[in-house]
């Protein structure tokens, strides 16, 4: 089951103008069960709802402040049933925007800067987000139903109806590894070996012959992916591969992750139509059971304004 709960990041982070800086002095505005939201923690998600959302002034606020308590209770629902969210999955999201929208993670950073926001109040929210679906996965994945009634009826009224065709991959894994206190150094030795793994590597066949020219590098088989298997944070740059090529690498608890295309085909199957339509009426039903946990959570918190 998959929710979707990470916001689109638009490119107006780059187009507008500075913002005044921080105002010196904070304040608490809101006490969610006992953690404060400071007037700072307002201004810094009002500026990012502007940025994000093209809403400004009261609303972006008031936007900012609903959101802010909102995301203390979820991270606090996630403590209690003891679900955490590592400083690589939040980097590892934060990658994933800024290759939306063209940027490298430094550049995002600084279209941030430029916009009055620091760069961790986008990564708060990231976390929260993170977390939060997390919890909602491992309360509701069982109660979320989807018959094969429902993705015929909802197939029927889609343009998805005609689609019969459907993209199957032959995929591998490459980790370059790297150690967990690897120091700034290796670590960026690492990348520079991962670049050129990848600008050498030329198919699967002859995997072995790039590879074992560097030390702790792992081949591990994925196998046949249809695309809609696909998580969404790979679907793009496996589409964007051609076969027998390497996907950009990128940064994980494990070190370089890159994914080889060893082969890529059309089939005669309506599969991917349903499997895709299956997955967008499983995270329309999450979300629904995700906004009811969420308002039982806010009546039985104690939420003070000041």
């Amino acid at each position: 089951m998959r929710f979707r709960f990470l916001t689109l990041f638009l490119p107006i982070v780059i187009l507008g103008t500075p913002l005044p800086s921080a105002v010196a002095q904070t304040s608490i505005k809101v006490i969610v069960n006992d953690e404060a939201i400071t007037s700072y923690d307002i201004q810094q998600r009002a500026r990012l709802i502007t940025m994000t959302q093209r809403k400004g002034g009261a609303t972006a606020r008031r936007m900012a402040e609903q959101e802010l308590i909102d995301d203390k209770l979820k991270l606090t629902e996630a403590a209690r049933v003891r679900i955490s969210v590592s400083d690589s999955q939040i980097n590892g999201a934060y990658g994933n925007i800024a290759r939306n929208v063209k940027m490298s993670q430094s550049q995002l950073s600084n279209a941030l800067r430029r916009g009055g926001v620091n760069p961790q109040t986008l990564k708060d929210r990231l976390k929260a987000q993170l977390a939060w679906s997390q919890v909602v996965r491992r309360r509701f994945q069982a109660e979320v139903k989807v018959t094969e009634s429902d993705v015929i009826a909802a197939l029927r009224k889609s343009d998805k109806k005609d689609q019969n065709t459907s993209i199957e991959y032959d995929l591998k894994q490459v980790i370059v590894v790297v150690p967990k206190k690897a120091s700034g150094g290796f670590k960026s030795k690492r990348k520079r070996e991962s670049d050129k793994i990848r600008k050498a590597f030329n198919g699967c066949e002859q995997a072995g012959s790039v590879l074992g020219q560097y030390s702790e590098v792992v081949l591990r088989p994925v196998g046949r992916r249809l695309e809609t298997e696909l998580p969404e944070n790979m679907r793009d740059s496996v589409n964007d591969t051609e076969p027998g090529r390497l996907t950009k690498p990128q940064q994980t608890g494990r070190g370089y992750e890159m994914i080889a295309v060893c082969s890529k085909r059309e089939i005669q199957s309506d599969i991917a139509a349903r499997t895709e339509m299956e997955s967008e009426l499983r995270a329309k039903e999450g979300e629904a059971l995700s906004r009811r946990y969420l308002m039982d959570l806010r009546r039985r918190a104690t939420i003070v304004e000041r």
